[in-house]
């Protein structure tokens, strides 16, 4: 049973922590213990408690280990009292690497997004080094890796991606997230070790994601641009389920899914929705390109079942919480840039 709405960030986190029967099953099914690599950002902290759940709820003795850099004193803390284990580390930190447990599935989310035009050269870095060193340190684990639908090509609206169709990166952090996946893929291949490659977009909570950037700007009566006029969306605790889940998939060469929600959501008729649940006037500039990033994730549905969050629930609970000035993390999506520059 779904709530209304959601009245905190506790029962937030709790909701985007509460694990499926997928996830408890792969977790019931694994063998050792589980590492989740770049555990400090906007999706590891719920993902690491979730693993943690499950666990707990197959009954099997395994550790969670949540690494990250941990910019946030506040995050470790929460992790460690949630039963998870926390260690602090650079992965760029070649040695460092080397000495993180060891685990027989692995959670990569490391990488960089914002901030990465003027920094070229560190998202490369970043998003490529990085997967290289983590995948000699763990050459046996099954690894889950996150990427992006960024890789693929922006499509006519009505037509989405699917994994079979060949990538074509606008911008240089798309391209790098290209490379992250060849990385993957070369090593795979040459040490058989077993990876599923997720390209995700995008995925949503009540603090974060492409419905948050558009309540918010509803409800500060600011307008709306429809140039970039559809997008995709699934809960993120959704998404935390599928990752755990999909250690079960990962194979040498990697198999390749993209996780996103069944709905194909429009920028305008969202916004309207928005406007009606907040008692506001949306106004809207641009025109609609006809184009924009759209992927087709009927693969992942039909080996996890559709998500338990549907856009209608989701965009419900985000105007509700934008309209009690509930806790943001201050980041847009930038869902609409088009020329690949974030």
């Amino acid at each position: 049973m779904l709530p209304d709405r959601i009245d905190s960030v506790e029962v937030l986190e709790d909701l985007l922590s509460e694990p499926t029967e997928s996830a408890i099953e792969a977790a019931r099914g694994s063998t050792g213990d589980l590492v989740v690599l770049g555990a400090g950002g906007k999706m590891g902290p719920t993902l690491a408690r979730m693993a943690r759940r499950a666990a707990d709820a197959a009954g099997v003795e395994r550790a969670i280990f949540a690494v990250s850099r941990f910019g946030s004193a506040e995050t470790r803390q929460r992790l460690d009292e949630a039963g998870v284990r926390t260690i602090a580390c650079d992965l760029l930190d070649d040695a460092a690497v080397l000495e993180l447990p060891d685990a027989t599935d692995v959670i990569y989310m490391a990488g960089m997004k914002f901030g990465a035009t003027g920094q070229e050269a560190l998202t490369w870095v970043e998003n490529c080094v990085i997967p290289a060193s983590v995948c000699r340190r763990y050459p046996s684990s099954r690894i889950v890796a996150f990427s992006t639908g960024n890789v693929y090509p922006l499509v006519a609206a009505g037509r989405a991606s699917v994994e079979d169709d060949p990538p074509g990166p606008v911008g240089e952090y798309a391209m790098s997230c290209l490379g992250r996946e060849r990385v993957f893929e070369h090593f795979s291949v040459t040490m058989l070790t077993p990876v599923t490659l997720l390209r995700l977009n995008y995925a949503c909570e009540l603090r974060y994601g492409v419905l948050v950037d558009l309540a918010r700007r509803v409800w500060a009566n600011e307008p709306i641009d429809v140039t970039t006029g559809s997008f995709n969306a699934i809960w993120q605790g959704d998404a935390n389920a599928v990752a755990l889940a999909a250690v079960e998939c990962a194979t040498a060469p990697p198999t390749v899914l993209n996780l996103t929600g069944p709905e194909e959501l429009r920028v305008r008729a969202v916004s309207e929705q928005l406007g009606r649940r907040m008692h506001r006037d949306v106004r809207f500039t641009g025109f609609e390109a006809g184009d924009a990033l759209l992927s087709d994730a009927s693969r992942v549905h039909a080996l996890y079942g559709k998500p338990r969050v549907d856009g209608d629930r989701m965009i419900g609970w985000v105007a509700d919480w934008i309209m009690r000035d509930g806790e943001t993390l201050g980041k847009a999506t930038k869902f609409e840039v088009r020329d690949g520059k974030f």
